[in-house]
């Protein structure tokens, strides 16, 4: 299937003006001076932004869906002390990797990430992290891939650890139904902490999930599932599953308790105060978390 140079964006023009907003937003939020590179692979090119020691372990940060690898500013600086850290774009969201070829199944995503981190040369015993979506990601690769991944962490990863509320998936009907009257509520529901705490970084959140559907294409994203028991019993890779407790996706105690009861290599937590917005609202001790893990 090809696709024009501009996809996943409705044009050209559309593209152009959100990468300058996209540069200007990287130019405010981001912490570090980080390195930034296109990644080769057969389904486009992967950019990444690279920070931390040259010589230290490697970590592949992947975003929540409708997220670009900023997602991670309140993070990066905390775990690009002790690992090189790789923070990616997704091919065939908003950001600036250029995909060809449109994933069509899961099955696509990970032969796009096992060449990402092959073209990385990141070799085998990489550390591996992701939010929402990312997170589903981080959990289908070390099940597939456990000889490549020394570690894993999963920040609320969409579906994987338990099925999504009938709530949640009516709350994202609306959103497509209308965008201007239901997305805002979306938002608030589902980052209501940091709607108390942090109101800025949920209005700029808010701007870029608007922007997300009016500048890009409609695309077929493969869903992710909820893992089986056997397969999480099967489970070779050390991995922390972190969860706020404010869950609005599914419920937090009873996604814990299901790993704790299938998952032998799983370590679940619920963080407190928090909950689709725990790598925000709960930032020093997610980035403890994650560093004590992965160390």
């Amino acid at each position: 299937m090809s696709v024009p140079d501009y996809y996943p964006y409705r044009s050209a023009a559309m593209k152009e003006e959100y990468l300058a907003h996209y540069d200007a937003l990287a130019a405010k939020q981001w912490p570090l001076d980080s390195e930034t590179r296109m990644a080769p692979t057969t389904q486009g090119s992967t950019f990444v932004r690279i920070s931390g020691p040259a010589d230290a372990p490697p970590l592949v940060l992947l975003p929540g869906a409708g997220a670009t690898s900023l997602m991670w500013a309140q993070n990066i600086e905390a775990l690009s002390c002790e690992f090189r850290t790789y923070a990616v774009d997704q091919l065939g969201e908003i950001g600036r990797s250029t995909c060809r070829q449109p994933f069509q199944n899961l099955n696509d995503q990970m032969k796009w990430l096992d060449e990402l981190f092959t073209a990385l040369a990141l070799g085998d015993g990489l550390r591996l992290a992701g939010m929402s979506y990312g997170g589903a990601l981080t959990a289908q690769y070390s099940l597939r891939h456990p000889e490549r991944v020394k570690k894993a962490v999963l920040l609320a990863p969409a579906a994987s650890v338990y099925r999504l509320t009938l709530q949640f998936a009516l709350r994202m009907v609306l959103v497509v139904i209308s965008a201007d009257r239901y997305l805002p509520k979306l938002a608030n529901w589902m980052f209501a902490d940091a709607a108390r705490s942090d109101p800025e970084w949920l209005e700029e959140t808010m701007v870029e999930l608007f922007i997300n559907m009016r500048k890009l294409q409609p695309r077929k994203t493969p869903i992710p599932p909820v893992v089986k028991d056997a397969e999480w019993a099967g489970l070779r890779v050390p991995t922390l599953f972190l969860v706020g407790e404010h869950e609005t996706i599914y419920p937090a105690e009873k996604a814990v308790r299901r790993m704790r009861r299938v998952a032998p290599m799983v370590t679940p937590e619920v963080v407190p105060g928090a909950g689709h917005d725990l790598h925000v609202v709960q930032a020093d001790l997610v980035n403890r978390r994650m560093v004590e893990f992965l160390r």
